[in-house]
């Protein structure tokens, strides 16, 4: 990430101020973990040590996942970047229809292959249809 991104992003962050021993890894260095690892699709336990634990690394991803922070972030610069007129709000409506035939769409299948008589299988001659030994 530049500067100038990190600028951008740093005050749309949480406040972190935790008492006790300071971090070891520092925030840009796990996000960063976390923008690597989205962009490779790997696993995370192949983050590179570089940006920190990977456990540390995915621990804060979640966390922030589950609190709405990605989402509070993603909206705000949507609006800073909408409100510079960096993006274009067109719309495209596609009205195309694909018909599928009616066995595409899963439709119960009638007919000789039945389940309780498989294709190719006839009903035992002791035995009536319901099940029920054959009268004599």
């Amino acid at each position: 990430m530049t500067d100038e991104q990190w600028a951008r992003l740093e005050p749309l962050l949480p406040k972190g101020k935790k008492q006790g021993r300071p971090p070891k890894w520092s925030r840009r260095q796990l996000i960063d973990g976390i923008r690597w690892r989205t962009r490779a699709g790997t696993p995370w336990r192949d983050v590179p040590e570089r940006y920190g634990p990977w456990g540390r690394v995915y621990d804060l991803f979640r966390r922030w996942q589950r609190n709405g922070t990605w989402k509070r972030i993603f909206t705000e610069l949507q609006a800073q970047a909408d409100a510079k007129g960096l993006i274009t709000w067109d719309i495209n409506v596609d009205s195309t229809v694909a018909r599928a035939h009616q066995h595409a769409a899963g439709a119960r299948k009638r007919g000789i292959c039945r389940s309780n008589h498989p294709a190719g299988s006839t009903p035992s001659p002791t035995t009536t249809d319901s099940g029920a030994p054959a009268a004599d």
